[in-house]
């Protein structure tokens, strides 16, 4: 396994370009309607997917009974949800 360092020729640190920081967006956001607010969302769906994942990780592997795994996965989607009704506005046609 490498590490995600790598040394310069003058044996000086630099982080590996591969390595991604748990705050950064996965992806851009290309919707022709881009405003903050939604580049905003957009992330807050990725950690979504990121959160989920790593709750049905954590269940399939006898770390969280499924009951814990839906009652987790439901409070990441009421976090979602908040988010939405914050910062987009209802002119999108959603009502959920």
């Amino acid at each position: 396994m490498t590490s995600p360092i790598s040394l310069s020729q003058h044996g000086a640190e630099e982080p590996d370009p591969t390595v991604r920081s748990p705050l950064e967006a996965h992806t851009s956001y290309r919707g022709r309607d881009w405003s903050p607010q939604r580049l905003m969302f957009h992330q807050n769906l990725e950690s979504f997917a990121d959160r989920v994942g790593l709750i049905v990780g954590l269940q399939s592997n006898g770390k969280m009974s499924q009951e814990e795994a839906y009652t987790e996965i439901r409070k990441v989607w009421k976090d979602l949800k908040d988010s939405k009704g914050a910062l987009l506005s209802d002119r999108d046609g959603d009502s959920d």
